[in-house]
C-alpha cells in the first residue's frame, strides 16, 4: 500500500462513536487490551485501522521508520514488550504523525511529554509515563502481527480507544461487530429509558423475583 495514500474506510467514522465497553461486548468479550493501557490525558479517543511493529527496549528508530511507512489513517500499535524505563515517543513524534496523518498510538510502553501531546490533541494511549531518553540504533521490523496482553494485533484490524481502554477487532469481523454493536447500543438506550421510568435493573435483566433486603 502507497504510504502517501490515505485509508478510506466503509466505517464512515461509525466506529468512532461506539464505546470501548460496547464494542468488546458486541464482539464477545475480546480484543481488549489489560487495564494498564490508559490515555495519557483525559477526552482522548482514537479508532482507525492498527499499523503494528515492535520497539526494542530503550530505542526508537522504528517509531520513526514506522511514521512514514504507516499509510495515513493508521493507528500505530506498539509491542514495548512492557518496557517502562524510557519514553521513545514525545511531542517530536507525536507533530509528525499528526502531519503525516496518523491517528493516533497504543503502546505497551512509556511515552513522554504528556502535556505538550494533550495540548496538540494526539491520542495517545500507553502504559506509563517516563522521561527517560533512547537510543536510535534499531531498524523496524513491519509488516507482520504483534502480541500485546495476549491480544494478536494484525495490520489492518480495528483499533479503537476511549477513557475505558482499548479494543482490537480483528479485521475479518469489524463490519459485523460495528453493526452488532450499533444494535446493542440502541437496546442500551431503550434500557435506560426503562430505569429512568421505574424499571428495576432486577426485572429488566430477568434476574428473577428478588426481593431487596433492607
Amino acid at each position: 500500500m502507497n504510504p502517501n495514500t490515505s485509508i478510506t474506510s466503509a466505517f464512515d467514522g461509525a466506529y468512532a462513536e461506539q464505546s470501548v465497553a460496547t464494542v468488546h461486548e458486541a464482539a464477545g468479550r475480546i480484543g481488549a487490551l489489560s487495564s494498564a493501557i490508559k490515555p495519557i490525558a483525559s477526552g482522548m479517543k482514537l479508532s482507525g485501522p492498527a499499523f503494528p511493529f515492535t520497539l526494542k527496549p530503550g530505542d526508537n528508530l522504528a517509531i520513526h521508520e514506522a511514521l512514514y511507512a504507516a499509510p495515513a489513517g493508521s493507528v500505530l500499535v506498539i509491542d514495548a514488550f512492557d518496557f517502562l524505563e524510557a519514553g521513545p515517543f514525545g511531542e517530536i513524534i507525536a507533530v509528525a504523525a499528526q502531519v503525516r496523518g496518523i491517528v493516533g498510538l497504543v503502546t505497551s510502553g512509556s511515552v513522554r511529554d504528556r502535556d505538550a501531546i494533550a495540548a496538540i490533541g494526539f491520542p495517545v494511549f500507553a502504559k506509563g509515563l517516563c522521561v527517560k531518553g533512547t537510543d536510535k540504533l534499531v531498524p523496524a521490523k513491519l509488516g507482520g502481527p504483534i502480541v500485546i496482553d495476549g491480544v494478536v494485533v494484525n495490520p489492518g484490524d480495528w483499533v479503537l480507544g476511549d477513557a475505558d481502554g482499548v479494543v482490537v477487532i480483528p479485521a475479518s469481523a469489524a463490519a459485523t461487530v460495528l453493526d452488532q454493536s450499533v444494535e446493542r447500543e440502541a437496546k442500551e438506550r431503550a434500557i435506560i429509558e426503562r430505569i429512568r421510568k421505574g424499571a428495576r435493573t432486577l426485572d429488566v435483566y430477568n434476574f428473577g423475583s428478588h426481593e431487596v433486603k433492607k
